[in-house]
């Protein structure tokens, strides 16, 4: 069974750094693609960035570019998001998204995710 599991969501103030992490059970970690994906209250979801499985693609939203880093480490199955200088606009939850096996480079394009977590917040204040 496939899991995808995110942490690291907090309340923050604005300016403020955070780091979410993401671990997977049940995938070949190293042959699946990464992204993050959120979604503010009353919003559709907005993918954030993403990584390929051979971490030489990756992709950020023009909201977030020069404020957060995508990185993984496949020998511990784990994803993170760091994320410097946060703002009250990208308070939401935020979500990790698994792609099917082997994907070419990566997307941000929600559809082409399969596995997806249950989020975690972040909120950031004024």
């Amino acid at each position: 069974q496939v899991q995808v599991v995110e942490s690291g969501g907090a309340s923050v103030k604005a300016g403020e750094p955070l780091t979410l992490s993401c671990t997977t059970f049940g995938l070949t970690f190293e042959q699946t693609s990464m992204a993050w994906v959120r979604q503010a209250p009353g919003k559709w979801l907005e993918s954030v960035s993403c990584i390929s499985w051979t971490e030489v693609t990756t992709f950020y939203a023009d909201s977030v570019k020069g404020r957060f880093t995508v990185s993984r480490d496949n020998a511990k199955n784990m994803v993170y998001l760091q994320m410097n200088n946060l703002q009250p606009e990208d308070t939401a939850v935020y979500y990790c998204a698994a792609s099917p096996p082997a994907m070419r480079g990566c997307t941000l394009h929600p559809s082409g995710y399969k596995y997806w977590g249950q989020g975690t917040q972040v909120t950031v204040s004024s």
